[in-house]
């Protein structure tokens, strides 16, 4: 596929959403988990172990990504692989775990507000899946209400306000990357071996794809988007551009703007 063609608009929008899908699914297929993030939650086999390792994991995601892996992986550690009974079980003692952690500006102090936070939400609403959906309306468009009330949630349940950055608010304007690639995980279907479907009570329909300068520059050079900034106003533009393309799995076109910006160089 000549790249140059797509710039100049020569591409027939049927035949865009064919190459979409196409390249979607040649990088969605099992290998990608080896490389990525979500390894981390792939340790895992009950569902609460399987949340909490993928949200700190997916909340960690943040440079280069063999660094996010290693942290994330010490975080368990010290969590003694078990972040399920961790989280609802940890006393103020056992925060204590925490100290001296670091990753970039995340710090001890955040993850032990993430803890506390999690915790409470563990037990009023049994699950961090649960939550959302709890949060969500038949009207809603897309996950922005979850992501905005567990942010809220979690600062009033023990994260410190310095570590609000870490959570992104579509009532903010924030385009939500790291919540909305954590929310893909959890909620779209395990077709491939990658991602886990465990959310089933969480339709795969309102699911979002992460947007940052990489996947920005690729969305805007096939023309699915044309704001300029990456906010979530771009989000909901990109929605949807995608949705038309694939309604019922919108998330799994993530793929094909991954592979085209990190594996052929697309910008």
């Amino acid at each position: 596929m000549d790249h140059a063609r797509w710039y100049a608009g020569l591409m027939d929008p049927k035949e865009l959403a064919s190459f979409l899908v196409d390249k979607a699914t040649q990088y969605a297929t099992k290998s990608f988990v080896e490389d990525d993030p979500i390894q981390i939650p792939h340790r895992f086999t009950s569902q609460d172990d399987i949340e909490i390792s993928g949200l700190l994991a997916a909340t960690l995601s943040w440079g280069n990504r063999k660094t996010i892996i290693a942290k994330s992986t010490e975080l368990m550690d010290r969590m003694d692989q078990d972040p399920g009974n961790f989280i609802k079980e940890a006393t103020a003692g056992d925060l204590k775990a925490f100290e001296g952690f670091k990753h970039r500006t995340f710090q001890a102090v955040d993850v032990q507000g993430i803890v506390m936070g999690l915790q409470a939400l563990y037990v009023e609403y049994g699950s961090i899946g649960q939550f959302f959906a709890s949060h969500l309306t038949p009207h809603s468009e897309n996950l922005g209400p979850a992501f905005h009330a567990f942010k809220k949630f979690l600062l009033s349940n023990g994260l410190p306000a310095r570590a609000a950055k870490h959570f992104g608010d579509p009532e903010g304007g924030s385009a939500c990357k790291r919540i909305v690639m954590y929310s893909r995980w959890m909620a779209r279907p395990n077709t491939e071996g990658i991602d886990f479907g465990l959310w089933e009570e969480v339709s795969p329909k309102l699911l979002s794809l992460p947007l940052d300068v990489h996947s920005g520059r690729v969305a805007r050079s096939l023309g699915l988007l044309k704001r300029k900034q990456n906010d979530w106003k771009a989000v909901q533009e990109l929605d949807t551009r995608i949705r038309a393309i694939s309604p019922e799995d919108p998330a799994k076109l993530d793929y094909a703007l991954f592979g085209l910006g990190v594996y052929e160089g697309w910008t």
